[in-house]
Parts: structure tokens; C-alpha cells; sequence
């Protein structure tokens, strides 16, 4: 198997539910905490710099894609768990999320 196909097979990217949000204001840019269900895989933590395209109100309830397995990292005085995916465009970002409603912590391929 060539290297970088196995790298991505690494990577375990999951879908989750996203149930708490609150403003960043230790983050150098404008961002959000996240708190975020992936089913039997637990609640994750992760900060977004989304806050251009996404209100607290749109956020809770809607459905990401998100690496799991990287190691956690300090941003401020806040531990991220998770890297939420997104499509950057310009100084924006855009969430990666399922076509529908599916069940949370089910795997990426």
C-alpha cells in the first residue's frame, strides 16, 4: 500500500453532532468551543474560526465531519480534541456535513 493512501487510512474522521457552543474570546482570531457527539466515541471538544458564516443558534443541532484521532492541542486556555473540517474560502471557512441526518461517531471512509 503506497504511504500516503495509508496515512489517509489513519486518519479516523467521524460525523457529529454539535451540542454546545460559546464565543472564544481568548482566540486570536474570531472563534468558537464546541462541544460535539460522536456517539459511543464520547463528547469532543474542538475550537472553529467560523463565526463569519455561522451564528450559536444555526450551530447547535448541525451535523460536522471531524478528525478524531489527532493529538489534542492547546488554543489559549481551551484543549482541542477534535479538528472540525470545513472548505476555506477567502478568511472563511465552510462546514463539511452529511447530505442527511446519520448517526453520530459513524466513520468516514
Amino acid at each position: 500500500m503506497n504511504n500516503l493512501f495509508k496515512s489517509f487510512r489513519d486518519l479516523d474522521i467521524r460525523v457529529g453532532t454539535i451540542i454546545h457552543v460559546e464565543s472564544f474570546e481568548k482566540a486570536i482570531k474570531p472563534s468558537y468551543k464546541l462541544k460535539i457527539d460522536f456517539g459511543k466515541l464520547g463528547v469532543l471538544k474542538s475550537s472553529a474560526q467560523i463565526k463569519k458564516n455561522y451564528t450559536p443558534e444555526l450551530l447547535l443541532g448541525f451535523q460536522v465531519i471531524a478528525v478524531v484521532n489527532f493529538p489534542k492541542k492547546q488554543i489559549a486556555n481551551f484543549m482541542s480534541e477534535c479538528l472540525v473540517l470545513g472548505v476555506v474560502e477567502g478568511d472563511s471557512v465552510i462546514l463539511l456535513k452529511p447530505d442527511s441526518k446519520m448517526e453520530n461517531g459513524l466513520r468516514i471512509a
